[in-house]
């Protein structure tokens, strides 16, 4: 018996499907990559993309950001990058007799923080406000971020020169932080063709369309809010934060953030694929991009190698799926 939606997921396919045509004409692979960050933008969260220098994170992030018809800020982040560079500051006008405030880059609909972690956390500090309430606040004054408000942040691993570790607070304000992998031989011999027989780049990047509006991509989030979830399937999502509290290998679990970020990101993927429902496979999956930048390794088991993703995948095995 064929199964039919309780709510119609037509559109939000559709607008998906075109935001995958455009990035396609320019980004080589990196779908699930693509597909998680969707879910974000459906989800109303933050993202952090990290891998090595020339693995194509700044230019995933502006290509996306191009297909949706809003304001876009670019912040590059550097060692002597101050909060103002980043918020805005007020600015005495003689003419007026008044200070005035000058808008940062930070004032955008999709802003792209690329090398986030190359500045200090002064800095760092500045972004916790504006990710977490949508509003800058500056000399006493608050200003409300319009919607919708999206960080793609890229960052290189901690281990290379010149790079801060990010304050564990400003980590659990992203919903998701993707790793992201050098292609394949295949698919970096047609990221070679692609060079060797088309313009520039950059004039590529240009060239892609808007195919969503900012008001189509509220509706489409008001989609998601229907997705159904059962009640084993909200006691497995706790089940699994609240494991990470008492792992121990760790020496920092997840806070409930991180238990209403998987299920928002859960509710999300399952739009995309065409069901008005979660199913366990949704969680699990999605437990690893929602919990390996909330938590935190105790020292001997970073001595030892291990790694986030470990962990959570014991995790995942220990506890008990629903049925």
């Amino acid at each position: 018996m064929e199964f039919t939606n309780r709510i119609e997921l037509t559109s939000l396919k559709e607008a998906a499907e075109k935001i995958k045509a455009e990035i396609a004409q320019i980004v080589i692979g990196q779908q699930s990559t693509i597909e998680y960050i969707l879910t974000a933008l459906l989800a109303d969260g933050h993202i952090l993309l990290e891998g090595v220098p020339g693995v194509a994170k700044t230019l995933i992030a502006k290509v996306i950001a191009k297909t949706i018809d809003v304001d876009f800020g670019r912040i590059q982040f550097t060692p002597d990058l101050m909060p103002t560079d980043v918020l805005g500051t007020s600015l005495y006008n003689t003419k007026s007799t008044e200070f005035e405030f000058r808008q940062g880059p930070v004032f955008a609909n999709i802003v792209l923080v690329d090398e986030v972690n190359r500045a200090p956390a002064k800095t760092q500090s500045a972004l916790f406000e504006v990710m977490e309430e949508r509003q800058v606040t500056v000399d006493g004054t608050t200003y409300p971020m319009s919607e919708p408000f999206l960080i793609l942040a890229t960052q290189n691993p901690v281990e290379h020169e010149g790079t801060y570790r990010l304050p564990e607070a400003q980590l659990d304000r992203f919903l998701f932080k993707l790793n992201i992998g050098y292609p394949s031989v295949a698919e970096e011999a047609q990221i070679l063709k692609g060079h060797n027989e088309r313009r520039r780049l950059s004039e590529a990047v240009n060239e892609v369309k808007s195919v969503i509006t900012a008001s189509q991509l509220s509706a489409l989030r008001d989609i998601i809010l229907h997705v159904h979830v059962e009640e084993n399937l909200l006691e497995y999502i706790v089940k699994i934060v609240g494991a990470t509290r008492s792992h121990p290998a760790l020496f920092l679990g997840a806070s409930p953030r991180a238990s209403v970020a998987l299920l928002n990101s859960c509710k999300a993927l399952a739009a995309l694929r065409g069901r008005d429902f979660i199913i366990p496979d949704d969680v699990q999956e999605l437990a690893y991009p929602v919990l390996r930048h909330r938590i935190i390794l105790t020292p001997e088991r970073e001595m030892e190698g291990s790694t986030p993703d470990e962990v959570i995948r014991l995790i995942l095995e220990k506890t008990e799926v629903p049925r």
